[in-house]
């Protein structure tokens, strides 16, 4: 199939709404948390910047669609702002549902380039994605949460998975449409944007948890972090990223950069020689010796 054909772009967007799923937060199973798990919750310090994601994301994709002219790709992105407004309900629902302490913030409504706005939020939605796939599962194994809770998280993922192959094919659908579809422009494209998107990931996070103050770093975050290494996370990226990705028709463009990426440092990091512990112990016995 021809990437930026007719055929590609019915498959795409067909896809993307006929794997819709209503969600409404007041209908989902919320457990009942008290003790410990409920302040577990509460510190967790990136709910209100899931809950801004969320709700500008709604802002930015509705400031966009009336520059879309085709009926079909608008209608699907128009569906995928829908669902962005459901995911920001479920988060506002859940904070006062677990009385979880944010300050607040009015999303951006004023945009310079809507489109670039548009493409910069959907490689960002890319990098948020590959890496909550890995996360997610390793808090999962962990028991970091109570199960209901992250079956409730997993619809949330299974939106983000289809998000962003629907994304990565328009992207390349609209490349193809002003005729830098060749495969080294998609390349190029995609090494820039994911930097962007690599820069404001890193800037968030150090605000996240600057606002939260010690506490979650400090205490509950061992229970998640225990055995934690750059080596497991990216394992388990690659391996939740390929179990996701395999649900979707074999015609669909699939997130290849970050994979490929990754898949590159994981190979990296095996090269590098790990550290026993024995050794250490060696070594401050022969240092003793010389006291």
């Amino acid at each position: 199939m021809k990437i930026g054909s007719e055929t590609h772009k019915e498959l795409f967007c067909r896809s993307f709404r006929e794997s819709h799923q209503p969600l409404k937060p007041e209908e989902l199973m919320w457990p009942q948390l008290e003790g410990s798990e409920l302040q577990r919750l509460q510190q967790i310090p990136f709910w209100e910047e899931a809950l801004n994601t969320e709700l500008e994301a709604g802002v930015k994709i509705a400031a966009y669609l009336p520059m879309i002219s085709d009926p079909l790709v608008r209608d699907a992105i128009a569906l995928m702002g829908e669902e962005e407004a459901s995911h920001g309900r479920l988060f506002q629902y859940m904070i006062q549902h677990y009385s979880i302490e944010t300050e607040g913030r009015t999303p951006a409504k004023a945009f310079k380039n809507i489109e670039q706005t548009f493409i910069k939020f959907g490689y960002n939605e890319c990098l948020d994605a590959f890496l909550g796939f890995g996360l997610f599962k390793i808090a999962r194994q962990s028991a970091f949460l109570p199960d209901p809770l992250f079956n409730i998280f997993d619809r949330l993922l299974q939106d983000e998975a289809r998000h962003i192959v629907f994304f990565v094919n328009w992207v390349a659908y609209l490349q193809a449409s002003r005729g830098r579809g060749a495969s080294w422009l998609r390349g190029v494209n995609s090494v820039w944007n994911y930097g962007k998107a690599v820069q404001g990931l890193l800037g968030l996070v150090n605000n996240s948890i600057e606002r939260s103050g010690n506490d979650f770093s400090a205490t509950e975050a061992s229970v998640f972090l225990d055995g934690f290494n750059p080596e497991m996370l990216i394992s388990t990226c690659l391996q939740e990223n390929a179990r996701r990705m395999s649900s979707f028709d074999d015609g669909l463009l699939l997130p290849e950069f970050l994979p490929t990426l990754a898949q590159f440092a994981l190979s990296t990091l095996k090269l590098i020689p790990k550290r026993h512990p024995q050794n250490s112990g060696n070594l401050l016995k022969k240092e003793g010796e010389f006291n």
